[in-house]
């Protein structure tokens, strides 16, 4: 199904408030490339898609300035932020540091059978949007297999943390998934990490937790070439790929 906004509305819940509900909505098409790097909003066209007055997209568009994904230009508008390069860096090195800490945790303490459960169910049902190229959906399972490794070893304020950081990030990582980045590939490393935490092996669940998240460093360049466009400015890509570092991305 092809996302809109009024399909992305569709999903928020109704016990929200409307000033949420435009958050996240707005925030989520920003994500899924539904209002694309470097498009124009206007206040009065998003309060009358919703039929909700401007005041509540007047604090959308501040929450959403405030967390890097949109420019108020004075005089000129607001625009959807192209993405930063630099920005997917920082977010995905604070990523891994706090997710391979995550799985270390994991592995060293074990997590509860109903987790691990709920994992291999996350990873059956990630499988199953693989032959249909279903990244939409994938997308959403990607973000719960996370949670549910954060939380099953009790680490809510990790994936709070996970969350400040993503969105530049997820960006990046959701549009490489049709272009860059197989599903089948993204699955086995989800299966990899979850098979290492099964065994109590601590360096195999850090390293393989690491591949996952550097997988980007892969995808990114190619993203850049295919869709200049979408990015901002010559980011220092090369500052964070180190020789070893590309090694093990390729690998």
């Amino acid at each position: 199904m092809h996302t809109t906004l009024q399909t992305l509305w569709q999903e928020t819940h109704d016990g929200e408030s409307v000033r949420q509900r435009l958050f996240h909505v707005l925030r989520q098409s920003i994500i899924q490339m539904v209002l694309a790097p470097g498009q124009a909003l206007s206040e009065k066209e998003i309060a009358d898609t919703f039929s909700v007055s401007r005041q509540p997209v007047r604090e959308a568009f501040i929450r959403l300035s405030e967390a890097g994904l949109l420019e108020v230009k004075p005089q000129r508008g607001t625009y959807v932020v192209k993405i930063s390069q630099r920005a997917v860096l920082e977010a995905r090195f604070v990523r891994e540091a706090v997710e391979v800490a995550v799985v270390k945790l994991a592995a060293e303490k074990g997590i509860e059978p109903a987790m691990l459960t709920e994992l291999h169910d996350l990873l059956a049902r990630q499988r199953r949007c693989i032959e249909p190229n279903d990244t939409d959906r994938f997308y959403r399972l990607d973000e719960a297999f996370h949670r549910t490794l954060s939380l099953g070893v009790k680490q809510h304020a990790a994936w709070k943390v996970i969350e400040e950081v993503r969105a530049q990030l997820d960006r990046v990582r959701y549009l490489s998934m049709p272009h860059s980045t197989p599903l089948e590939r993204l699955v086995d490393q989800h299966a990899n990490i979850v098979t290492a935490i099964e065994a109590r092996d601590v360096q195999k669940a850090e390293e393989a937790m690491m591949l996952h998240l550097r997988e980007i460093l892969v995808s990114m360049p190619d993203l850049v070439r295919r869709f200049p466009a979408m990015f901002e400015g010559q980011a220092a890509f090369e500052e964070q790929q180190t020789p070893a570092l590309q090694q093990e991305t390729i690998q």
